[in-house]
């Protein structure tokens, strides 16, 4: 029986990385000091420097990290906040758990991004922000959602989960706004063993505060300024992320040249590629996602022949549960991509090889 062709092999991922992640862990467990400690400090400043910013502050997790920078501009109740309609949950939960109102914006069927051109006529006077979300890994087109900000002066959050490392006009995303929230899932370009995230900005003041709302809402300790939230990226995480932080392009590098030979030799006309970014580094590929019609019948012909898939993703914010009072709601664009859209293998550790059978299998489909 052939080796399956997994989705995703963590495993394989940070192996490559295992002497140098023990050593790190281990001068944690010396150093005695598990949460922000001298390690965090280290990663707050390397993943700033890289990013561009002047400023990056660790938290728990992706969702916490947008929700700080929500809470920390302290919009009133029902402001509103522009996000893609095909989002992943969490950009939507950061918005509404803080008592403002997400405002669905269908995306673009080439790029499954934000469509810049629909978000003007969803501004209100109740508009305060456009969430900017990197999705697989492809930075938003952020020049007209940059005019628009500037015409209704409204913030631009960037959520950046998927895209660490990519760039746009120069700039790597993370300073593309006002301010980005990161995931280090590990599941993410960057990731680390357990859950992480960070935010960061140029903007000292929003810094420093978020800084105590991720700590009880404390600078001093037993001192509290606000009614802030327990999430801190803890020390063994930041060390991990440390080591990880320098392959970081290399990585992304490889994730493209996938990407490219997926491009460039899919040819089963039921498939339908990614369009392929003007700017070659403005995509890192965290996801690769391909559309078919025939979705279910792909992904167990897939199966079959042992290549691993995901969908990306299944149901979309509007129709879940948790948001049942849109579930009334008719995005016809965001549906058809959540009905369609499935994600082939894609690790910097996936060999030529493996990229070649998962090729061949889809063109004899």
């Amino acid at each position: 029986m052939c080796d399956m062709v997994p989705f995703l092999d963590l495993k394989k991922v940070n192996e490559q990385h295992r002497n140098n992640i023990d050593l790190a862990i281990a001068e944690i467990l010396e150093s005695g000091q598990y949460l922000l400690g001298k390690a965090l400090e280290k990663f707050e400043q390397e993943f700033a420097e890289y990013c561009g910013t002047s400023y990056a502050v660790g938290v728990a997790n992706g969702l916490d990290a947008l929700d700080l920078i929500v809470k920390a501009y302290e919009f009133s109740k029902d402001d509103e906040i522009i996000v893609p309609a095909n989002t992943y949950i969490a950009s939507v939960l950061a918005i509404s758990k803080n008592d403002c109102r997400p405002v669905l914006v269908e995306p673009d069927i080439n790029t499954y991004l934000l469509d810049p051109d629909l978000i003007e006529e969803k501004i209100t006077r109740k508009t305060r922000a456009i969430m900017a979300v990197h999705l697989y890994g492809r930075v938003a087109e952020m020049t007209k959602i940059w005019d628009l900000a500037k015409k209704y002066k409204l913030k631009v959050i960037e959520d950046s989960a998927q895209a660490h490392g990519a760039m746009y006009n120069d700039k790597k995303v993370g300073n593309l706004g006002d301010a980005s929230g990161f995931s280090f899932y590990p599941s993410k370009n960057l990731g680390c063993l357990g859950d992480g995230g960070a935010i960061t900005t140029n903007n000292e003041s929003l810094a420093d505060k978020i800084r105590a709302l991720r700590n009880y809402g404390s600078h001093i300790k037993y001192h509290n300024a606000y009614k802030g939230i327990n999430s801190r990226l803890d020390e063994i995480q930041a060390a991990i992320l440390s080591v990880k932080l320098p392959h970081l392009d290399s990585e992304n590098e490889k994730r493209m040249a996938i990407a490219d030979y997926y491009l460039a030799n899919i040819t089963n006309k039921k498939v339908v590629l990614p369009s392929t970014p003007l700017q070659k580094k403005s995509h890192v590929w965290h996801v690769f996602v391909i559309r078919t019609k025939e979705r279910e019948n792909l992904q167990k012909y897939l199966a079959e022949n042992n290549v691993q898939t995901s969908i990306h993703y299944p149901i979309p914010p509007h129709k879940q549960e948790a948001y049942k009072e849109w579930n009334h709601l008719s995005l016809p664009i965001t549906e058809k991509i959540h009905q369609e859209v499935l994600s082939l293998p894609m690790s910097p550790v996936l060999s030529l090889k493996e990229a070649e059978k998962i090729v061949h299998v889809i063109n004899k489909w």
